[in-house]
C-alpha cells in the first residue's frame, strides 16, 4: 500500500510539529493591508511538499479495507483505526478536511473561538487584539472526512503595511476519517514589542496536504496594544 495517502500513514496519527522560521521584523505602523503575493511566498510554500516521492494511485478507504480483508493483523489494525466508521464508508476518493473554528489562547484573556467560515459582516474585524510582548498559541478545531488526509501541513504568513513581517510554517500530521473533531494548537509564538510593532497586521493562514489540496486560506486581521 504505497501512496500518500494509503492506510500505512495512519501508523503516524499521532499529531506531530515541525519547527518553525519566523522572521520577525519592525515598521511603521499605518493602514494594514494584504502584501503582493509574490513568486517568493509560492516558492516558500511549495517547498514543504517537495518530498520527492511519486504519491501511489488513490484508493478510498473503503477498496483499502476490502484490499486486505485477508489479511488478519493487517485487517484487525485497521478496524482498530476505523471500525466506528465502517458503517460510513464510500467510495469517494478524494479527502476533505472542514475546519469548524480558529481559537487564540494567551495569558492576556484566555481563550476566544471563532466559528469557520467566518461571518462575512465581521470579516474587516480584527479577529484579536493582543498587547506587544504577548505570549500566544493558535488553536483549530477541524474534521476529517471520506479518506485519510496524508502530511497536513499549514503556514502563516503576516503583512505589515503591505511588507511580509512574519512567516511560519509546520507539520500537523496525517489524519484519518473520524466521527469526533480534531482538536490542534500551533505552536507558540511572542508579539514583538516597541512603538514601531504596535497597530494592524494581516495575515493568511493556510493548510495544505502533501498530494497539494488546499484545504482551506483564511485572511484575518489582528492588532497589537500598548502593555499597560
Amino acid at each position: 500500500m504505497e501512496g500518500s495517502s494509503s492506510l500505512a500513514h495512519g501508523v503516524g496519527i499521532e499529531k506531530e510539529e515541525g519547527d518553525n522560521h519566523k522572521e520577525m521584523i519592525e515598521n511603521p505602523s499605518g493602514v494594514c493591508e494584504f502584501g503582493p503575493e509574490d513568486d517568493d511566498d509560492e516558492e516558500e510554500e511549495s517547498s514543504v511538499l517537495s518530498s520527492g516521492f511519486v504519491p501511489g494511485p488513490l484508493l478510498s478507504l473503503k477498496e483499502q479495507i476490502e484490499k486486505d480483508k485477508d489479511d488478519n493483523s493487517l485487517r484487525r489494525w485497521k478496524e482498530k483505526l476505523l471500525g466506528s466508521l465502517e458503517s460510513d464508508l464510500s467510495s469517494q476518493m478524494e479527502p476533505e478536511v472542514k475546519f469548524h473554528s480558529i481559537g487564540i489562547i494567551s495569558d492576556d484573556f484566555g481563550e476566544i473561538n471563532t466559528s469557520l467560515p467566518v461571518d462575512e459582516n465581521k470579516r474587516n474585524n480584527f479577529l484579536f487584539t493582543l498587547k506587544e510582548g504577548s505570549h500566544y498559541r493558535l488553536k483549530l478545531t477541524f474534521s476529517v472526512l471520506h479518506n485519510i488526509v496524508s502530511g497536513l501541513i499549514y503556514s502563516n504568513t503576516v503583512w505589515k503595511t503591505g511588507i511580509k513581517v512574519d512567516s511560519s510554517k509546520g507539520m500537523l500530521g496525517t489524519f484519518a476519517p473520524n466521527r469526533e473533531p480534531y482538536v490542534h494548537t500551533l505552536e507558540e509564538e511572542t508579539t514583538p514589542s516597541g512603538v514601531l510593532a504596535r497597530g494592524s497586521y494581516s495575515a493568511k493562514l493556510k493548510f495544505e496536504d502533501d498530494d497539494g489540496r488546499v484545504h482551506m486560506e483564511l485572511k484575518y486581521s489582528f492588532e497589537i496594544k500598548k502593555r499597560s
